[in-house]
C-alpha cells in the first residue's frame, strides 16, 4: 500500500480570527437603552394589567402589603430583561442603540451570570432608593462596568460594525 492511499483523520487547525478591539458602551448609551426598555416594559404591563383592572372594577387587588398588579409588573420587568438578554444578548432597547451584553471572554452570557446580572443586580439597585445612584460607576470604570456587571463578570459593548462570538 502506498502512502497516497492512507487517510489520516486529523482535524484541520481552527481558523485564525483576528482580534477586534472592543468598544465598551458608556453610561449615556446604556441609560438611553434602559429608558427605551422601561417604555417597552411599561407598555407590556399596560396590556397585561388593563384587563385585570377592568375585571376588578377598577379596584386594586391586594395580597397583604403588595398588590397583584405590582407583583405582576415586577415579574414582567425581571423576566423581560432576563429572557431577552439570554436569547439575544440584548434587550430591545440595547438593539435600538446597538449594544450587547457579553461575558468577559466574549461569549454569550449563561443562565447563572444572567440571574446575577439581571435579577440580583437589578434588585440590589432598586432595594434602596440611594443604590440606584450606583449606576454612575459605569461612567468612571475603564471597561464601563456597573455593579451588576462586576457581580456577573459581564461587559456591555457596541456591536455595530464589530463581529463578536455568538
Amino acid at each position: 500500500m502506498t502512502e497516497e492511499a492512507i487517510e489520516y483523520n486529523v482535524a484541520p487547525p481552527p481558523p485564525v480570527v483576528p482580534k477586534v478591539p472592543v468598544r465598551y458602551a458608556g453610561f449615556w448609551m446604556r441609560f438611553w437603552a434602559y429608558l427605551a426598555d422601561l417604555i417597552i416594559v411599561f407598555s407590556i404591563n399596560g396590556i397585561i394589567l388593563l384587563p385585570l383592572k377592568l375585571a376588578a372594577g377598577g379596584d386594586e387587588i391586594s395580597i397583604g402589603y403588595w398588590t397583584v398588579a405590582g407583583i405582576i409588573a415586577t415579574v414582567v420587568l425581571y423576566l423581560y430583561f432576563l429572557i431577552m438578554t439570554k436569547f439575544y444578548s440584548q434587550t430591545l432597547g440595547k438593539m435600538i442603540f446597538g449594544i450587547k451584553v457579553i461575558m468577559k471572554d466574549g461569549s454569550r452570557p449563561d443562565w447563572s451570570a444572567l440571574v446575577f446580572r439581571e435579577i440580583i443586580g437589578r434588585f440590589l439597585h432598586r432595594v434602596l432608593g440611594v443604590t440606584v445612584l450606583l449606576y454612575i460607576i459605569v461612567a468612571f470604570d475603564n471597561r464601563k462596568k456597573g455593579i451588576h456587571d462586576i457581580i456577573a463578570d459581564t461587559r456591555v459593548i457596541h456591536v455595530r460594525g464589530i463581529n463578536i462570538a455568538k
